[in-house]
């Protein structure tokens, strides 16, 4: 069977090249005689793969000195209990809800603290990112919190807010990658890996080192302590060792296409191919306010539920897979992230265009 083109929000696709250098290697890795699956994560071969996977992210991103890198498990919703129990002083944050994530992200730290919602767009099902530029920041606040891209809503931020000196923390995990990013405006940067960036598994958690203190919540697991996997370099225990080689050779690909410079210009051009026949199209609209437009993840509708679920399923059947949408917003959505070709979009427009045409009303 060819392969289809996978629309999926996450675990999403990888970069064909990536998968196949992973096959070639599957059995002996090196010249080791082994799959890096059964690899001991304290080898000489696995602290290659680690350090250079961290070496290549931080070229990548220019993170800066004073910043450590963690690969870590339990997926970015763990961190919405980590990032409490390590950073909340004085018990006190502000959250930017405008997705699901933010949500639930902004339900989990009111288990620590007093957790102020500071701007929402859950008014407009979450379709628009708020004015951040002159929010009511609390005088206390341990840091201001927000998901700079959101997976089911399409909605992304494209200036981050005036947090009036606060750190700045945010979940990054749909748009990882896809655009250049300056860390040092952050506090902490952090990001599931299976939307853009490897498999299901891994957790990536960029934090400046002066957060990286014992200084923690009463109770706060060994595990959960960023320094305890900082002082470890991720490897306190036995981390996701296969996930964390992907990412690795996701960060080779992505050097050797030219950066994320690059990356921006064939996202935008991408984005710029489903949004354009979106914005023409007498069937399909988006559902998001245009200046907010994610590039990496793209809803859309025909208004009526029946020809949705059609669509979905004929665009199944013709190779165009995971298109179906979240059941909050309904409808479809595709996203098109760093290792979806050009031509996958090009493939789907031209299958929308001929489903209007037998489906006008």
């Amino acid at each position: 069977m060819s392969r289809v083109y996978n629309f999926s929000a996450g675990p999403a696709v990888l970069p064909e090249e990536v998968l196949q250098e992973a096959a070639s290697e599957m059995l002996d890795y090196q010249g080791t005689g082994m799959s890096v699956m059964e690899m001991s994560h304290r080898s000489k071969a696995f602290d290659k793969i680690i350090k250079d996977a961290e070496a290549d992210l931080r070229e990548l991103m220019g993170i800066p000195d004073n910043y450590k890198v963690l690969f870590l498990q339990g997926g970015a919703s763990q961190q919405f209990a980590a990032i409490p129990m390590n950073l909340m002083k004085n018990r006190v944050a502000d959250y930017i809800v405008t997705g699901q994530w933010a949500k639930k992200a902004y339900q989990e730290a009111q288990l620590y603290g007093k957790v102020n919602k500071i701007a929402s767009s859950e008014d407009q099902t979450f379709s628009y990112i708020p004015d951040c530029s002159d929010l009511p920041i609390s005088e206390d606040a341990d840091y201001v919190y927000i998901c700079e891209n959101n997976t089911i809503y399409g909605t992304k931020y494209k200036k981050l807010p005036n947090t009036k000196g606060k750190p700045l923390v945010a979940d990054v995990s749909s748009c990882f990658l896809s655009e250049p990013v300056d860390v040092s405006k952050y506090a902490l940067i952090y990001g599931g890996a299976q939307k853009n960036i490897g498999p299901a598994g891994v957790v990536i958690v960029i934090i400046r080192e002066d957060l990286v203190t014992d200084d923690v919540l009463p109770g706060t697991p060994t595990m959960l302590k960023y320094k305890t996997q900082a002082d470890n370099g991720s490897l306190y225990n036995t981390p996701p060792c296969y996930g964390i080689y992907i990412c690795g050779k996701v960060f080779k690909w992505l050097k050797a296409q030219g950066g994320l410079e690059v990356m921006k210009e064939r996202n935008e051009a991408k984005a710029k191919v489903l949004y354009d026949f979106l914005d023409q199209s007498d069937l399909f609209h988006g559902t998001v306010r245009r200046e907010d437009r994610s590039i990496m993840n793209v809803p859309f509708v025909t208004g009526d539920a029946d020809l949705d679920a059609r669509f979905v399923k004929e665009a199944t059947a013709a190779g165009f897979v995971n298109l179906k949408g979240h059941r909050t917003v309904g409808g479809m959505r595709a996203s098109i992230y760093n290792a979806m070709p050009f031509a996958g979009l090009e493939a789907l427009v031209e299958f929308m265009r001929e489903f209007e045409k037998e489906n006008q009303k």
